[in-house]
């Protein structure tokens, strides 16, 4: 946890004047193995298994031919395992940062490169936390298209260790922006 009046090195273009880092951390990159991951790894193995199949019917009747099959194989392995590698891979390359206005969620994927996603906490920011020895706390959503319409994404600190002191220095974060507000009305 960093509670601290000085901005680290290589801050300064990304924060406002006056805004100070409250906590920083990275979510746990643990593989975990869900109940609806078990529909898309029985179908990429499926897939797989045929493409397996396919290259050795092809590889009888001699030739090179057989392995356009691959192709098809490494996207069986590919569908079959992605949904349950593929998040701990993401969040071994993300990295969470709470000041005293935002949050902010940094990314570093090999293909994307890095991204910086900045969320405003105020007073009106609808916090979600969700206890556990890893805890989450949503603070914003963002729309996606889907194949039939669009799917709400929820957008947060996920699987961190310190939940309940990240939750509550939010909620410090959200009562300052409450009174200042109030201040201001007056």
């Amino acid at each position: 946890m960093t509670d601290t009046l000085q901005r680290p090195d290589g801050w300064d273009d990304i924060l406002d004047q006056g805004e100070r880092i409250l906590w920083q951390g990275r979510p746990d990159s643990s593989i975990i193995f869900k109940l609806s991951n078990i529909p898309t790894l029985i179908f990429g193995l499926f897939f797989a298994g045929f493409a397996v199949f396919w290259m050795a019917m092809a590889s009888s009747a001699g030739g090179y031919f057989w392995m356009f099959g691959l192709i098809h194989f490494s996207v069986g392995i590919g569908v079959a395992f992605g949904s349950v590698l593929g998040p701990p891979w993401k969040r071994r390359h993300m990295w969470y940062t709470l000041t005293d206005r935002r949050a902010i969620i940094a990314t570093n994927l090999p293909i994307k490169g890095k991204q910086l996603k900045s969320y405003p906490i105020n007073a009106d920011t609808v916090l979600d936390f969700t206890n556990g020895p890893l805890a989450t706390i949503h603070f914003s959503h963002e729309m996606r298209r889907v194949k039939n319409g669009t799917r709400r994404k929820n957008i947060g600190f996920e699987r961190i260790t310190d939940g309940h002191t990240v939750y509550k220095m939010m909620r410090d974060v959200q009562q300052k922006d409450h009174d200042r507000q109030a201040g201001n009305n007056e």
